[in-house]
């Protein structure tokens, strides 16, 4: 009897002490948790992580750890982790809305549809009051190609709420993707007979049956818009479409320059109407030329719209009227200096026609007015280049290199490249070869760099097997570039290996769709090297015909050999 009463004293002891650890061990979690919390909160993400890990190591089961967890695992580009961290947070919290609709979430984005509309279904049954859940279910089995099931859904969802538009045109949408064309026109139909008084919906109607040919039927439920509402915005460029589909295009633009001179619409619709009709144009694959006298109908009416007239310069723009769309901007960004979109527009026009003197009138104002917008540092350093100013180039970008976001390491990388693209052509090849490092230390995967580091190893005859293997990475990449083509076979032609190199020139010249002299250069090389003479000092000839200027190219051809470039060295 004695012995039975110690034992069981013992294992009261046990127990007690099983439980004071179990205490002793929650307050720890609890502890370490709050203090992640606060440092999250702090904005010290990496240290609040660390301090994440360790609590899982003291609680793998908590479910508000692997919630935060998930989080932080979303934002490292870890959507595996996160999927598996929320997973566990849902197993041991299942009554838990916010773990279960944020794995629905993640599993929606990375392709595992079936997985989320598990999830919608389980939150629909247990939330039917939630409607969006709805929308969210409806979205995920269309995507897994449960499409009947996604109408099934939405017909649930009616039930509850009532037709609607948003419904009734996804159902259309859905109907058609199942090729049952006249479900999905009964449903635009139902929608026109619920709301008899509302002219968009007989307008849709008039567009679908446009879509399909049936002009005749297209134009009567036109007319009964216009019976409902006849300002109707939509209704006037429903009938310049009409027109257009029936070759009258006089028709059609009186129909938008009505719209235009209407003095019952605000600028906004008329902006809409015209941007919707140059639009209806565009996917028509019908010219916008006629379209500027609208614009200029407008522009008389509302002068000091910057945003219409932003429009009709990107119109004169696409048209190739670079001038006039020029003048359009550079009236926009007088009115509004702060219109940054303006001044991007007189950017581009400038960039595309190589303006070096107005890339750099441009860029120094932007960085006047826009002081932390990093890419006008980029461009100014792109025009200061062109006129061959490179100690004004480099001091640009690293000035601009200041202005980039620490965690923008593409955008520094790319700015580096700048530099060492510059060093090297300014014959600072060591300081050229620090900033490459210094490039692909920040984005590896830097193509630019690669090829251009690659090369001018290659040029200068250093460290040849790394300029092979960076070069390589560019082919990789990118396997019908013409330029890393070219690269790669001049390496090859650097090592003496003149198959290689051969294989790969003739691959450039195959993919090379600006006629490079260059690249005819580099081959009539390789041909000599590999022993046909005759051939070489042909493409030689063709690099000259092509443009080529250089004293070395006219010596290889006067006296048909080979004759290394110091000048490209």
């Amino acid at each position: 009897m004695v012995k039975r009463v110690v034992y069981a004293f013992f294992c009261l002891l046990l127990f007690l002490d099983v439980r004071g650890q179990d205490a002793r061990e929650q307050r720890k979690f609890d502890y370490f948790f709050y203090e992640g919390l606060n440092l999250k909160n702090a904005g010290k993400y990496d240290a609040a992580f660390d301090v994440f890990t360790h609590c899982l190591l003291i609680d793998s089961t908590s479910a508000p750890l692997l919630y935060e967890l998930s989080t932080f695992y979303i934002q490292l580009d870890r959507p595996d982790k996160a999927v598996e961290m929320l997973k566990r947070a849902v197993k041991n919290s299942s009554g838990n809305f916010t773990y279960k609709i944020a794995l629905a979430t993640i599993s929606q984005n990375q392709g595992m549809y079936g997985e989320a509309a598990e999830v919608y279904e389980e939150l629909v049954a247990n939330y039917p009051e939630k409607l969006e859940l709805y929308y969210y279910l409806a979205e995920a089995l269309t995507q897994e190609g449960e499409t009947g099931k996604a109408i099934d859904t939405l017909d649930t969802l009616e039930s509850i709420i009532g037709m609607n538009e948003g419904i009734s045109m996804q159902k259309y949408r859905l109907y058609n993707l199942l090729e049952e064309g006249g479900k999905a026109f009964k449903e635009v139909e139902k929608l026109a007979g619920k709301f008899p008084m509302e002219a968009r919906y007989p307008i849709i109607i008039g567009d679908l049956y446009l879509e399909q040919g049936e002009r005749e039927k297209a134009y009567e439920s036109y007319q009964k818009a216009y019976a409902i509402d006849p300002s109707n915005p939509y209704y006037i460029v429903a009938m310049a479409n009409y027109y257009e589909a029936t070759n009258d295009k006089a028709a059609a633009e009186t129909q938008i320059r009505n719209a235009l001179v209407n003095n019952k619409l605000d600028i906004e619709t008329k902006v809409g109407i015209l941007s919707r009709y140059i639009i209806r144009l565009q996917q028509s694959q019908k010219g916008t030329e006629n379209v500027s006298y609208l614009f200029e109908t407008l522009i008389e009416q509302h002068p000091e719209e910057t945003e219409l007239r932003l429009m009709y310069g990107q119109l004169l723009a696409a048209e190739g009227k670079s001038d006039e769309a020029k003048f359009q901007f550079q009236l926009v960004a007088e009115m509004e200096p702060a219109n940054a979109g303006a001044w991007q527009q007189l950017l581009d026009i400038a960039l595309k026609t190589q303006n070096s003197q107005e890339i750099i009138q441009l860029c120094t104002k932007c960085i006047e007015l826009f002081p932390g917008a990093p890419e006008y540092y980029f461009y100014l350093g792109i025009g200061y280049y062109q006129e061959e100013n490179y100690g004004k180039a480099l001091e640009v970008y690293r000035e601009g290199i200041r202005v980039v976001p620490p965690e923008n390491k593409d955008l520094q990388s790319t700015f580096y490249g700048q530099i060492g693209d510059i060093c090297h052509q300014a014959g600072q090849k060591e300081e050229a070869y620090e900033a490459y490092e210094k490039a692909l230390e920040l984005n590896e995967k830097n193509i630019l760099v690669l090829n251009n580091y690659a090369y001018f190893l290659s040029l200068d005859e250093k460290d040849l097997k790394k300029a092979e293997r960076m070069s390589a990475q560019c082919i990789k990449s990118e396997p019908d570039n013409a330029t890393y083509l070219d690269t790669y076979a001049w390496i090859f032609f650097k090592q003496g290996n003149y198959t290689l190199a051969k294989f790969y020139i003739e691959n450039a010249l195959k993919k090379d769709e600006s006629k490079s002299a260059e690249l005819l250069d580099h081959y009539g090389d390789i041909l000599y090297m590999s022993g046909n003479k005759e051939e070489a000092v042909a493409q030689w000839k063709q690099a000259k015909e092509r443009g080529k200027k250089s004293e070395t190219l006219d010596r290889k051809i006067t006296e048909g050999m080979y004759i290394e470039d110091e000048n490209a060295k």
